[in-house]
């Protein structure tokens, strides 16, 4: 049912992507769009429950990355609707698609939540490098190979300044 509601398309969309190739980017679209929204949400559940000597700092610092995300992942549903397809959008869909997991019941420290985060941005940036050719070579959808790169870059600013409060 899922996998249906994913690939279901409008087909009056003519932008000059054949339909099957628009479904497949959908795809993943729709897949980006859940690790976006576990990451979400693990970067606002750490910004609620972060303690220590760092508590301000780490708590502001949280609260950038979650805002940032908050705004791609309105990017990535919107992308997703110009390509004619239907956004997933309940917390049991992103589950369910996503490649990043939750860790419901764990609260660890600054540092391992710095750590956590780290892991999962520098995931989703190999996933979106992938993507991006996948969507330039395979699917002919140069938009969306640009949108997945901008996409990227943000990630691996995201992620080096994860990396900075490690060292």
């Amino acid at each position: 049912m899922l996998e249906k509601q994913i690939n279901e398309m409008r087909e009056n969309v003519d932008i000059g992507i054949e339909s099957e190739n628009r479904k497949e980017v959908v795809g993943i679209l729709n897949t980006l769009l859940a690790d976006e929204y576990v990451l979400y949400t693990k970067t606002r559940n750490y910004h609620w429950n972060v303690v220590g000597k760092d508590f301000k700092e780490r708590h502001e610092f949280f609260q950038e990355q979650y805002e940032k995300l908050d705004e791609m992942i309105d990017e990535i549903a919107e992308r997703t609707r110009q390509l004619g397809g239907l956004s997933v959008a309940t917390l049991n869909e992103f589950i369910q698609i996503a490649n990043l997991k939750e860790n419901p019941g764990e609260y660890p420290s600054d540092i391992k939540m710095i750590s956590n985060l780290l892991k999962d941005h520098e995931s989703t940036i190999k996933f979106l490098r992938k993507s991006a050719k996948d969507c330039d070579e395979e699917y002919n959808d140069s938009g969306t190979n640009d949108f997945l790169i901008g996409l990227m870059e943000i990630h691996e600013k995201m992620a080096w300044m994860l990396r900075t409060h490690l060292d």
